[in-house]
């Protein structure tokens, strides 16, 4: 049996209503769960940038890359190499912090460069950016104080270098 590993799918896709609905019903047909998606508008108005997070095994992963290159809608799609790439997320978090707890939550922000943007009698909200363990690694020491609630972006992703996912040949290659 195939190793289950995390994989980073990279994806240009056409930016029209519907393109995400068909995307990710193709995952679920095949039961994967995304881990985490993120999509958004690009430098081009027709398109949009898919990042897409899932765990399995690669030949299955491929099976799906091809699957979707089929799609009308997807203009250029690989698989990222997380060693060429800049990954990003962006958390916002609602503490509960009574005054008497948030000298020590600012301390914790000030370690994590993480920013309070906003400030209630009872609560406090954080910011933080950066790759997705850095904020694994922030809530965990956060958690104690009482998290009300917790919104993440999902990870963007993007190659280092001069090559971008529109230079992309096939999808058989990482985006690099």
């Amino acid at each position: 049996m195939e190793e289950v590993k995390k994989y980073t799918i990279g994806a240009l896709v056409s930016n029209k209503s519907g393109v995400l609905t068909r995307i990710s019903g193709l995952f679920a047909r095949r039961g994967y769960n995304i881990e985490s998606l993120s999509v958004c508008a690009t430098e081009d108005p027709e398109l949009s940038r898919m990042t897409i997070i899932l765990n399995g095994e690669e030949y299955i992963l491929y099976q799906l890359i091809k699957q979707m290159d089929k799609l009308e809608d997807v203009k250029k799609i690989g698989c990222a190499n997380e060693l060429d790439c800049v990954y990003r997320e962006l958390a916002l978090i609602k503490l509960s912090a009574p005054s008497e707890a948030r000298r020590q939550i600012v301390e914790v922000t000030e370690i994590y460069k993480a920013k309070v943007v906003d400030l209630s009698p009872d609560t406090m909200i954080l910011e933080i950016t950066g790759a997705p363990e850095k904020l694994d690694a922030f809530v965990k020491v956060i958690e104690p104080y009482g998290i009300l609630e917790m919104q993440r972006t999902g990870v963007t992703v993007l190659a280092r270098g001069k090559h971008t996912l529109k230079d992309r040949d096939c999808y058989g290659d990482h985006i690099n």
